[in-house]
């Protein structure tokens, strides 16, 4: 007897027609069209961010073959073999050997390191500019994504005033779905947009760290071929001061050679 009433009470019960596909349904093309460009910004945020992450760290990462293994080689071209190929540093390098080498084959009276200082500078605005690559787009999904939503939440509202001049009475049935569409959208905007903000900020702060690191290694660079290659960067005499105080504090203290005293009789 018990089942039976729950059954007829679950049978009486009326079905919920609020809900989020029955509110895209009611919106039509539009409001799925909107959803889809939302969609699509979000799943190309996360795909920039993932994959701009995975560059950076790589390229750090290659940041220690450089302060490791690169100037403790005689000379630049020794010091490229020791870094990946495909690195930007690697790039910086072969840049700059290669300025060097058109430099002397120049007629003109050029200043080696002007001529120097424009090859790197164009060499790390490449470098720059293609860890930049994508930026944009998070720029754009965060400053257009609320008002993606935003256009469909208008499109909601105008949807319920129009069904609220057809039924003649703002009824709760006439006015709950183009508004909870409205509503929904709003939302998914901002879940679209906070994000790709986010993602923007940080992945620029750490593009700001690596372009200040890169800035650095060519100015070694340009330091050291103008020296003939005596010059080298602070942290590597930092090193080797280290080093040898460290071998000084090791070594053996040598015993004072003895002495005799002759007394005089």
């Amino acid at each position: 007897m018990t089942f039976e009433l729950l059954a007829a009470a679950a049978d009486a019960a009326p079905e919920n027609s609020f809900g989020f596909l029955e509110a895209m349904e009611q919106g039509g093309f539009v409001a799925w069209f909107i959803l889809g460009v939302m969609v699509i910004m979000s799943v190309g945020s996360f795909y920039i961010l993932f994959t701009k992450l995975f560059e950076q760290r790589k390229v750090l990462a290659q940041y220690k073959a450089v302060r490791t293994q690169f100037w403790k080689t005689g000379s630049l071209r020794d010091g490229a073999t020791k870094l990946d190929k495909n690195s930007a540093w690697r790039q910086l390098v072969d840049d700059a050997i290669l300025a060097e080498d058109q430099h002397a084959k120049m007629t003109d009276k050029l200043e080696a390191h002007d001529w120097m200082h424009g090859s790197l500078q164009r060499s790390e605005d490449t470098i720059n500019s293609k860890l930049a690559g994508g930026l944009s787009f998070l720029a754009t999904v965060g400053a257009t994504a609320p008002f993606v939503g935003l256009l469909g939440t208008v499109i909601g509202i105008y949807r319920a005033l129009i069904n609220i001049g057809i039924a003649g009475s703002a009824s709760i049935d006439k006015v709950a779905g183009p508004v909870g569409e409205a509503l929904i959208m709003t939302a998914i905007g901002l879940l679209v947009a906070v994000p790709a903000v986010f993602a923007y900020n940080w992945l620029q702060s750490r593009n700001k760290r690596i372009a200040e690191l890169l800035h650095a290694f060519s100015t070694d660079l340009l330091a050291n071929i103008n020296s003939a290659g005596s010059v080298k960067p602070t942290y590597m005499t930092a090193t080797s001061t280290q080093a040898a105080g460290k071998a000084a504090r090791t070594a053996p203290v040598a015993k004072p050679a003895a002495t005799t005293t002759t007394v005089k009789k």
